[in-house]
């Protein structure tokens, strides 16, 4: 059997806050790979960022994402003390606590197993633009 592995780094432009998609963006790392058959693994390098796979034919569904989490974790909590980097940054911190740094997806055929409306996303929680950087190893 003949185990590949590879390990690149690439980045996600955000605008603000929001789910920006980078799907295509790992397509093409599996695919430059070589891995028919194993997994593919993403970090989000960030702690004000997180990630999720989520439906990416209605945007709305998203909408509806990012509103829940603003409501669940409010900003300008009298109770939080970490508060130098803006009123935006622990929200951003509890945000991405609450959901996730890290995915894995199974390759199977050279391809990315995701069902037809799913999309890989950056979750961004913060209101400035950011590069985030995505960490992805590819094991077959």
């Amino acid at each position: 059997m003949d185990l590949k592995t590879m390990v690149e780094q690439f980045e996600v432009v955000t605008r603000g806050q929001g789910l920006f998609e980078f799907t295509e963006q790992v397509r093409k790392v599996v695919s430059h790979s070589g891995v028919s058959e194993g997994l593919c693994t993403l970090f989000m390098c960030h702690t004000s960022a997180s990630m999720t796979i989520q439906e990416n034919a209605d945007p709305s569904a998203r909408k509806d994402l990012e509103h829940w989490l603003s409501r669940l974790v409010k900003e300008d909590d009298p109770l939080y003390t970490h508060t130098c980097e803006g009123s935006d940054d622990m929200p951003a911190h509890i945000k991405a606590a609450l959901t996730a740094t890290s995915l894995s997806i199974p390759i199977i055929n050279g391809r990315l197993v995701l069902g037809t409306w799913q999309g890989i996303f950056c979750w961004e929680h913060r209101y400035g633009n950011h590069r985030r950087k995505v960490a992805v190893h590819i094991g077959g």
